[in-house]
């Protein structure tokens, strides 16, 4: 009937609020969350979290984020490992190294990454397949 175990529950379930980074805010350095997070200005650094990762349109973020789910307006270049969903709006530009399980492409984003889907952290589950440049990794604009 009751259980010691609970599932892990989302910061809208605990009434917690998003960490935010604010629009013409720059910063440089790691954030260590178990909270959602939000970056409308500039980040030069890494960022780590249970939670979901918003950059909006006018964000930036140069480093690496890990995160269960990421929605981007903005820019990203760096690694970026997703290990739910990936959103990436339009708006979108991402460069550099993605992992993610699933993926979401509005037409108009742009995305010069090279991208591992479904498997885990460390593995190509793409091992085998080689892409048209020949090194196994997908070059899409």
């Amino acid at each position: 009937m009751f259980s010691d175990r609970q599932k892990p529950k989302t910061m809208s379930e605990v009434g917690g609020q998003p960490n935010r980074i604010e629009k013409n805010t720059k910063i440089k350095g790691d954030i260590i969350s178990e909270a959602d997070f939000r970056i409308d200005g500039k980040l030069d650094g890494n960022v780590k979290t249970s939670g979901k990762v918003v950059i909006g349109k006018d964000g930036y973020i140069h480093g690496k984020v890990e995160c269960v789910n990421a929605d981007i307006e903005g820019s990203f270049n760096g690694e970026l490992l997703v290990s739910d969903l990936l959103s990436l709006k339009a708006s979108a530009v991402i460069e550099g190294v993605v992992s993610v399980s699933k993926l979401a492409v509005e037409p108009g984003a742009t995305f010069n990454a090279s991208c591992n889907m479904g498997g885990k952290k460390g593995t190509t589950s793409n091992e085998g397949h080689k892409s048209p440049n020949g090194n196994g990794s997908a070059k899409a604009s």
